[in-house]
């Protein structure tokens, strides 16, 4: 039974058997502008520790969100930057990985991110690493993605400072990559083409429970430099899973036994249907073909409480969608081609080509704004959102991001939240709203909404940036800029339309 005060609580550990530890320094979590992290920073503070939150993007998004954090830029893969995040730190949090960099690339990125880490934390005179790992039997073949985990862990343990694993197996809850694909298979095909691998077993966690592990950790000094198996309550095999998930939604889906349909086309298909990148989607894939389930339950002998089953993951995470609170999002963190995002005031020279439209309207500046903050997602863009569509649908065939993401909140945006094939790069209350492209372009694009006073009204305008210096750069942007004009100025329109 599904607990409704802990279901509304933004908090997941209200109940842990664990007490908060006094007298414990600074605790740095790496990775908190992703999925996890961005769960675990507010859970830390909530109980009362003292946390350094490690970004790659902007300091000042983050700490509007978490005020009470000191925020630090560091990547994990400049030696200097993460040497200088941990100086007088007590515990750090690694939860870093690069799947989004795709199959070729992340495993040497994960290793020299670990042996950076590692070093920076000997270094430092850091006590203790607390790490989010993968299940997987390092006696069967893994896969990349499960290989790399393990691997990531041996290197951290190299080191002197003691380390506690922590290896988890399918991560469900709402905004995260392995739900949301499930989610989108069910949701858009009236069948399903059972493969040999989905007969495989697997033991889903919710993320709530991921973040009850996490914290319980560090503060069961007893688990230091120790590994341990965390899952839910129930072992599934993956055809089990969809087939559940299918059944709360009410959805009438027929699943097909087709074991000899290759892994590399499943996966190519499900990233067309799903809003998780190819790259990310295809690591994820590769994984299933082996066995994840906990072999050793001691963890338990420290942390003896309850984790949800199946069903109550997947109906908590339904819950927070319809509810809107949704706090972080497998998309929170950067795109891999903008992990350093050139931000449009960056641009050392003036931007190669931008167009303005406008209109002056009577409507206030307060409605204008949450009128324009509303667009993408389920809404759309108010007109001619077919070709809004059909432009991510041939992003996604080209193996972009496409819109098929959506956005986090249907109610409000932040800085770095994602809107379809768009980021928000800079977000001004009530004056102005900068969108970052990240489709697959020939350059670097950029969509600005900002709001004016003018002559006792205001002024509502949309500018379209565009940076190249490539002839295809080029010819991209004379090409789209007919439809320009009949897009951005129905988007006014449409905006004003909704500003009530």
């Amino acid at each position: 039974m599904i607990d409704l005060y802990e279901e509304n609580s933004d908090i997941f550990c209200q109940g842990l058997p664990s007490k908060p530890l006094s007298g414990t320094g600074k605790i740095a979590v790496s990775g908190a502008s992703g999925y996890i992290g961005g769960r675990l920073v507010p859970e830390l503070l909530y109980r009362g520790y003292k946390v350094r939150a490690l970004v790659r993007g902007e300091p000042l998004t983050y700490k509007n969100i978490w005020p009470e954090a000191e925020i630090v830029k560091a990547d994990v893969l400049n030696k200097e930057e993460i040497r200088n995040a941990l100086d007088g730190i007590d515990t750090a949090y690694y939860l870093i990985h690069s799947l989004h960099l795709g199959l070729k690339e992340f495993e040497k990125a994960d290793i020299k991110a670990a042996c950076n880490f590692r070093d920076a934390a000997r270094e430092q005179g850091v006590k203790r690493i607390i790490y989010l790992g993968g299940l997987g039997d390092v006696r069967s073949e893994l896969s990349s993605h499960l290989r790399s985990r393990i691997e990531v862990a041996k290197e951290l343990k190299k080191g002197r400072v003691p380390v506690t694993v922590l290896r988890a197996a399918v991560i469900i809850g709402s905004g995260s990559a392995s739900y949301e694909i499930i989610q989108h298979l069910i949701v858009k095909l009236p069948f399903i083409l059972i493969p040999y691998w989905a007969k495989n077993k697997c033991q889903p966690i919710g993320v709530r429970d991921v973040i009850k592990y996490l914290v319980g950790a560090l503060e069961t000094p007893e688990t230091q430099g120790r590994s341990f198996d965390i899952g839910g309550k129930e072992v599934l095999t993956y055809e089990e899973m969809l087939k559940t998930f299918t059944h709360l939604l009410g959805k009438k889906t027929i699943f097909i036994d087709f074991p000899f349909i290759p892994l590399k086309v499943y996966a190519y298909f499900a990233s067309l249907l799903t809003p998780v990148p190819h790259a990310i989607t295809n690591c994820l894939m590769e994984g299933l073909k082996n066995e994840v389930i906990c072999y050793d339950n001691s963890i338990k002998d420290y942390l003896p409480f309850e984790p949800l089953s199946y069903q109550e993951q997947i109906v908590r995470a339904l819950s927070r969608e319809e509810q809107d609170r949704v706090s972080t999002r497998w998309s929170d963190a950067y795109h891999p081609y903008y992990d350093l995002a050139l931000k449009l005031y960056e641009v050392k020279h003036p931007v190669t080509y931008s167009v303005r439209y406008s209109i002056l309207t009577e409507k206030d500046a307060d409605k204008l704004f949450r009128s324009f903050c509303r667009i993408g997602g389920r809404r759309g863009w108010f007109y001619y959102n077919w070709l809004w569509r059909l432009r991510g649908a041939i992003d996604r065939i080209l193996l972009g991001v496409g819109t098929i993401r959506g956005r986090k909140s249907y109610s409000h945006l932040k800085a770095n939240d994602v809107v379809d094939f768009f980021r928000v790069e800079d977000i001004r209350e009530n004056e102005s709203l900068l969108l970052r492209a990240e489709m697959k372009i020939p350059g670097r694009a950029w969509l600005e909404f900002n709001i004016k006073e003018e002559a006792g009204k205001r002024r509502l305008s949309v500018i379209a940036y565009y940076n190249t210096q490539s002839l295809s750069g080029k010819i991209y942007w004379y090409a789209c800029l007919v439809l320009h004009h009949f897009l951005f100025q129905k988007l006014l329109i449409g905006i004003e339309d909704k500003a009530k």
